[in-house]
């Protein structure tokens, strides 16, 4: 091996150990400053519902609920969005390529606090006067079956609430994953397009069963860049949840996420609270790992069905 790729090499395997040891750092500082919480509460501090600090009373499932509800639901919406953009972007001849490119890239520049902003000053009273006055009462949503459940028992809502949320978020997440997915739509090879459509496939039948056959990792690699994006989300979110520690119970309730909560009380909690706070925050990046090992153990166990190598 030459001399050059040896060092190489060796910066490679370094650069991979610190971000190894970078990791099980956070690790192990998030479970020793999290340890009197654990101690206290034990395991059934994950499904306490209680967050009480003049009791000293502390359950971090409404925080996890709100992470989960929120990000799925930026999902659904981001998803589709993103890949239509990307498509768009794509099969769009060349003098148009380059300013969408560019316009949909400017979004992921554009800082939280004022995606927060704009949600705050723009967004809620928009959802209030009209989009949720139209789920509800035009659409009639509330009155079908589960659809109590699903916008509250009520059906009236602040313009605060995951729906608001779930809305900053998917605009938030879209840059990147329109980004991923643009790419790999560029890297299918020609050939197999024009093998498609010289077989008589229209342009969705070749997008559907050449394009995301071929791109499927680097498509659910950008679907899982957003998720990572939306769940550690904190600023933005901040500004239109409501910041109410409940669990959620429809579109248009208000609640918290763990990185809201987290921003909401860190500065000042001491004590048990501060240490329950730690738990939180491992909570999240257990999340994290766990999503990250699901979608590897999926991708391996699917690889042959698609046509890749075992």
């Amino acid at each position: 091996m030459h001399k050059r790729d040896t060092i190489f090499c060796a910066i490679c395997k370094a650069g991979a150990f610190v971000s190894l040891l970078l990791m099980v750092g956070i690790f192990a500082q998030l479970l020793i400053h999290s340890a009197d919480a654990w101690k206290h509460f034990g395991i059934s501090f994950l499904w306490g519902v209680d967050w009480d600090p003049a009791m000293d009373i502390y359950g971090a499932l409404p925080s996890i609920l709100g992470t989960l509800f929120s990000t799925v639901l930026s999902l659904a919406l981001a998803i589709p969005l993103a890949f239509a953009v990307a498509l768009l972007i794509t099969e769009s001849p060349e003098w148009l390529k380059r300013p969408l490119s560019q316009c949909v890239d400017l979004l992921a520049a554009i800082p939280s606090v004022i995606y927060g902003m704009w949600g705050l000053f723009v967004l809620v009273p928009l959802m209030q006067d009209y989009v949720q006055p139209f789920l509800a009462d035009t659409l009639g949503i509330i009155h079908l079956p589960g659809g109590a459940w699903l916008l509250g028992e009520d059906g009236v809502g602040s313009g605060f609430g995951f729906l608001t949320a779930g809305v900053i978020l998917a605009l938030m997440i879209l840059p990147y994953m329109s980004a991923v997915m643009r790419d790999v739509f560029r890297m299918t090879p020609p050939v197999l397009r024009e093998s498609a459509y010289g077989l008589g496939c229209t342009r969705l039948e070749t997008t559907r069963d050449i394009v995301l056959r071929y791109g499927i990792r680097g498509i659910i690699g950008g679907i899982f860049i957003g998720m990572g994006r939306a769940l550690g989300e904190t600023m933005a979110v901040l500004f239109v949840i409501g910041n109410m520690m409940e669990c959620p119970a429809g579109l248009f309730s208000c609640g918290s996420t763990i990185a809201t909560t987290l921003a909401n009380n860190f500065a000042e909690a001491t004590g048990l609270q501060q240490s329950a706070l730690f738990a939180l925050g491992l909570v999240l990046l257990l999340m994290s790992f766990s999503i990250q090992l699901i979608t590897r153990y999926y991708l391996a166990l699917t690889s042959t069905r698609r046509g890749e190598n075992a």
